[in-house]
């Protein structure tokens, strides 16, 4: 289906809250040079990123015409956003890796893995329990709970971080873009009046070969270019744990706890009407919220790899505590990334790119991965790309069967995922998680994520076309 999409304003998920220059060409400049100066100063005067971050923000801000008064509102707003987000989720996470590693937990689950799992298999192995965790965990959840046992395995298997760990990657973030409950899917499926049901399954139909390619098969390239090992897990030692450890059922339902209970809620969301009076439905709505199970995760992590071995209250205290302090930089990266994508949301960047393409005459498909995939480039948001490529897509989705809309939300979810660099917080994290510098990860996750969205596009194409909606 190809047709000129209709002149209509574009209504961004964020309105700007400082005054800005209307000139378009002034725009495009300050967010080339904001993203440039973050790069010259991290990669050549070595700068710390979130000092860079925060520095490259206020270039951003002062070409684009914002008052001096006003430079910083954006990005204050914008960082405590993303860490409100993400900050308690990645500190739980932590809590749990830690207890999970220091209990020798984290033991069972490697030795298991490595003992059930020939040494070429393992980046596949990867990629499937991401796969399947994937698909109710947020993508910082899915990060902070399952890199430092792939980081153990990476090291105790002596095979190199980046072949193990972008295959889970792969996993995490095609799940995250393609297939609800993740924000970004519910967004444009609410957006464009999408079958959910219909959705899932076309997500989870794309997202196989998705992750086949852009996980363990790139992975292998991907190590060689960036042949790291992989760093010990959040300060912890990949020793073998002495002492008593729980079991492998215990340690693997306490990784798998969370995402029952995420699992549960969207289950419940689907089946269940909105208005329902039911306490046992509002029970399950209220433990499947991300901050909520992975609370609840952290209380039982407490005792089933704390008091249940033996230790007590102090010791159970102490490895909690020890677990914050190595993650406190990560935060104010990942905040710093959110404040810099706020700043140029405001500016207005996002606004024009759309703007732009809602004058040309391309197939539908391919102009919701389009939209997606510009606004993406340039705020670094995935949201703000699936909110805004909706929006404009909306009208047009009226038209269209049922099958072509599903589709149309697939390629927008695509398109928010491509090519994640400075200015998306999820760029700063997987680099201080796997202990990469600027470079490797425009080498491993930067490419990743591209190669997913263009797989992911190429197989919704192909499956238009055996639809017959193409």
């Amino acid at each position: 289906m190809t047709f000129t999409l209709p002149a209509q304003p574009v209504v961004l998920p964020a309105a700007d809250t400082v005054s800005h220059t209307d000139n378009h060409m002034q725009l495009i400049a300050a967010a080339l040079l904001g993203i440039a100066s973050i790069i010259v100063l991290i990669v050549w005067r070595k700068m710390h990123p979130f000092l860079a971050l925060t520095l490259g923000s206020a270039v951003l801000a002062v070409v684009a015409g914002i008052p001096l008064a006003d430079t910083f509102t954006a990005f204050t707003k914008g960082m405590g956003s993303t860490i409100g987000d993400v900050g308690t989720l990645i500190a739980f996470g932590a809590i749990i890796g830690r207890l999970l590693i220091d209990s020798g937990g984290a033991d069972q689950i490697v030795d298991t893995v490595l003992a059930r799992t020939p040494g070429p298999r393992l980046p596949w192995a990867m990629a499937l329990i991401a796969f399947v965790v994937g698909i109710p965990l947020f993508f910082e959840v899915g990060i902070v709970l399952l890199i430092p046992v792939v980081m153990i395995v990476a090291r105790r298997a002596h095979q190199p971080l980046i072949l193990l760990g972008v295959p889970a990657l792969a996993g995490l973030s095609a799940l995250h873009g393609l297939v609800p409950p993740h924000p970004g899917p519910l967004i444009a499926i609410n957006a464009v009046k999408a079958d959910l049901g219909l959705t899932l399954g076309l997500g989870l139909l794309v997202a196989v070969p998705t992750v086949i390619i852009s996980g363990p098969i790139a992975a292998r390239f991907m190590a060689r270019w960036v042949p790291i090992e992989a760093p010990e897990p959040l300060g912890a030692s990949d020793e073998e744990h002495e002492g008593p450890r729980p079991s492998f059922a215990t340690s693997i339902m306490v990784v798998l706890l969370p995402v029952g209970l995420m699992l549960l809620r969207t289950v419940v969301e689907t089946l269940v009407p909105e208005d329902s009076d039911n306490p046992a439905v509002h029970a399950a709505l209220f433990v499947g919220k991300p901050i909520v199970a992975l609370l609840i995760t952290v209380l039982a992590s407490m005792y089933l790899f704390g008091t249940r071995l033996g230790l007590s209250a102090d010791n159970v205290s102490g490895r909690v505590g020890a677990s914050l302090g190595p993650i406190a930089g990560i935060l104010l990266i990942v905040g710093a990334g959110g404040g810099f994508k706020q700043t140029l949301v405001d500016s207005g960047i996002a606004s024009i790119i759309a703007t732009w393409i809602q004058q040309a005459a391309v197939p539908a498909l391919l102009a919701g991965w389009l939209v997606a995939v510009a606004v993406r480039l340039a705020t670094g948001s995935a949201t703000v790309a699936t909110i805004t490529a909706a929006g404009i897509m909306a009208p047009l989705a009226s038209h269209m069967p049922q099958t072509e809309v599903a589709l149309l939300v697939l390629a927008i979810g695509a398109g928010s995922v491509f090519l994640s660099h400075v200015n998306d917080a999820g760029f700063w994290l997987v680099k201080e998680y796997f202990g990469m510098t600027v470079g490797q990860t425009f080498k491993t996750w930067s490419l990743m994520e591209t190669i997913l969205s263009v797989v992911a596009m190429a197989t919704i194409s192909l499956l238009a076309l055996a639809l017959g909606v193409l």
